[in-house]
């Protein structure tokens, strides 16, 4: 799997509510440059919303890069949430549906892990938390996925 072209990368700075709408329409018009059909946009845009939501709200702002992927002639965005917040004390309960540790559902980590292709999360206590998501345009075989 390899980026299409580094140039195609942008980041995009995620330290307000505007910044959660402006994750949006990046998302989607990447999505669908790329031609994915309408319940692939709808469903990154969704996990897109709730991780920079979370990257936002508990990891007191950060950054999202999108970057386009191309494996074997299938078109596929990768999402990237960076934030330098306070980490995850316990990633497994964090990913279990209903925890939460706010005034939502508890379904903005495990929710946007079901809605994408690959999902990894890399966070540490006093570290920060960072989590990546790929989505392809067509379905790869599951050998070819990787989730983490």
């Amino acid at each position: 799997m390899a980026a299409r072209d580094p140039a195609m990368t942008i980041r995009v700075p995620i330290r307000s509510d505007a910044d959660l709408s402006w994750v949006r329409q990046q998302v989607r018009r990447r999505a669908a440059e790329l031609a994915f059909g309408l319940v692939q946009q709808t469903k990154l845009v969704t996990a897109a919303s709730e991780l920079a939501r979370n990257t936002l709200v508990y990891g007191g702002g950060g950054h999202m890069e999108i970057t386009s992927l191309g494996h074997g002639g299938t078109d596929g965005l990768c999402l990237s949430f960076v934030d330098d917040g306070p980490g995850i004390r316990d990633v497994r309960l964090a990913m279990t549906d209903g925890y939460t540790t706010g005034d939502g559902l508890g379904l903005g980590l495990s929710g946007a892990r079901r809605l994408v292709d690959e999902f990894t999360i890399d966070t540490e206590p006093g570290r920060g938390t960072a989590v990546t998501v790929i989505t392809w345009a067509a379905d790869l075989p599951v050998a070819e996925r990787a989730v983490r």
